[in-house]
């Protein structure tokens, strides 16, 4: 089980789980469902996984330049990635006592987490609270 999540300023988390391997392909399919939730430009920040740097995703923005701006964190920097505090947040909230024993079940509770905390924008906006993302929230993003 697999899921990318963007969280906006607002502190709206929108995400995308699946179960195939993360590519290119499925960072593409992720890019265009964030795009549709918006009407004006979205500037993603993300890190340098192969996927987000491949040929394919670089292309993705360019024929959509209008819609989206992809910014880059410097290498090795996870400290400045909100989303890596969501993945620490889902994997500490998953059932402590009964372990997930499967795939079907996995999913089921990766989806249940997510939809948690998509109403819970008090907790989303802690994901902010460190002073090493705080710059995700200014309203001009620092260029990496």
């Amino acid at each position: 089980m697999n899921a990318r999540s963007a969280i906006n300023r607002r502190r709206r988390m929108h995400l995308m789980a699946f179960t195939e391997s993360f590519d290119a392909k499925v960072m593409c399919r992720f890019l265009n469902r964030l795009v549709g939730h918006f009407d004006r430009k979205v500037h993603l920040i993300i890190d340098r996984r192969s996927a987000h740097r491949s040929k394919t995703v670089q292309a993705w923005p360019a024929d959509h330049e209008d819609q989206i701006k992809l910014r880059f964190l410097p290498s090795y920097s996870p400290e400045l990635n909100p989303d890596k505090l969501v993945n620490a947040d889902l994997k500490h909230s998953l059932p402590e006592q009964h372990r997930v024993r499967d795939q079907a079940r996995l999913a089921v509770e990766t989806r249940r987490f997510f939809g948690r905390r998509q109403r819970q924008p008090h907790i989303v906006r802690g994901h902010f609270g460190g002073p090493h993302v705080r710059y995700a929230l200014d309203e001009n993003p620092i260029s990496f």
